[in-house]
């Protein structure tokens, strides 16, 4: 059989990169193809197979599959086989409104989404909240599998300390220090507004620098739909991660998150490190350029904060963060990470692709990714 993987139109990462590292293992009689953006291909190991994404060889891979498993659209037009599975795994719990529910979306976008909607068959959610949600931004009839995602096993992984030492010391950050991961998301404004506006940071990097000292990092992490606009300045105190192939590994790397409605702060909560919030436009990202699904700063496993002085001032004070928002992040841990328990690779395989893998259960928990 033919499983082909894509993840965000030609990475290496995310839910398909870990049903690819036991797939790989489990069923290795089948042919495994995965399709890569040119600019993304150093991220992918060696020996792994690719395609260029977008080409016609590409679009002879989708339709060719026997399984297709992504975790994003696949913005391209291609006839999907009756036989093929199409396992839609998508790329975190949502807080911003999605699809058909969101505040506004450029003419035709949704339409033309829609069909690579329609070609799915199988849908994860990472929790029982997110269940309907999908659903109904998606306008979804069948079933969806409530799994949790199989990226975030490697954060509850026996590997886990090793991974964080071999990403740290890839990144060369020393034991005694701090690595601060932020990691915004995108703004609907930015990325379809016709002049395409350069995206500038919020954080105020040299107050970062002097305040905190050289026993902190910041490890930037923008969303990809914006990174190729993104404009430092030179000799910025920060390390542009944005081009790291999988975040999760960041995770492991990093000792607090900064982040403001992106989903990444549901997946680092598995981490139990400590989240702050730098939600400069509340106002107008919740109200007139999204929306969300539920209130923000009910919920928030950390402060919310409107300033860069006061993200600096959490990070320096981070121990009285943690203590005020302890029962805060516990909810918010039992209510969105209740299924990220080191085993979602392997409620997915036995669930959905049973008939690929020689034998019933997996050691995905155990194994060390590749």
């Amino acid at each position: 059989m033919k499983i082909v993987y894509t993840a965000f139109s030609g990475r290496f990462c995310d839910n398909p990169r870990a049903l690819f590292e036991e797939l790989s293992v489990r069923a290795p009689g089948h042919e495994h193809l995965w399709l890569a953006a040119p600019t993304h291909r150093h991220g992918f190991p060696a020996g792994v197979r690719t395609v260029p994404f977008g080409t016609s060889e590409c679009v002879e891979a989708l339709e060719a599959a026997d399984v297709l498993i992504s975790n994003d659209h696949v913005p391209l037009d291609w006839n999907k086989r009756p036989e093929t599975v199409y396992l839609q795994t998508w790329h975190g719990t949502p807080l911003k409104r999605i699809h058909h529910d969101v505040l506004w979306a450029p003419e035709g976008r949704l339409e033309y989404l829609d069909q690579d909607v329609a070609r799915w068959d199988h849908l994860l959610s990472p929790n029982h909240p997110s269940t309907e949600r999908l659903r109904n931004a998606f306008g979804l009839s069948g079933e969806i599998h409530e799994t949790g995602y199989p990226r975030n096993d490697l954060l509850s992984s026996p590997h886990k300390a090793e991974v964080r030492a071999d990403i740290r010391g890839r990144l060369e950050i020393a034991d005694d220090v701090t690595a601060v991961l932020y990691a915004p998301t995108w703004r609907d404004d930015q990325v379809f507004s016709a002049e395409q506006p350069d995206f500038t940071l919020q954080l105020d990097l040299e107050d970062f620098a002097r305040r905190l000292g050289p026993n902190h990092v910041l490890l930037l992490r923008v969303h990809n739909l914006v990174a190729d606009r993104l404009v430092l300045p030179e000799g910025a105190p920060v390390r542009d991660v944005s081009d790291f192939p999988d975040v999760r590994d960041l995770y492991t790397a990093a000792d607090v998150l900064v982040t403001d409605y992106s989903s990444t702060m549901f997946d680092f909560a598995v981490t139990g490190r400590p989240i702050l919030h730098f939600t400069y436009d509340l106002e107008n990202y919740r109200d007139h350029l999204r929306g969300f699904y539920f209130d923000l700063a009910a919920s928030a496993p950390g402060p919310l904060l409107r300033t860069s002085a006061e993200v600096v001032d959490a990070l320096l004070d981070l121990d009285q963060v943690v203590a005020e928002h302890r029962d805060a992040y516990a909810a918010f841990r039992q209510t969105f990470c209740h299924l990220e328990d080191g085993h979602s690779t392997e409620r997915v395989i036995d669930r959905i692709l049973p008939d690929l893998v020689r034998e019933p259960g997996t050691v995905s928990a155990t194994r060390r990714p590749a």
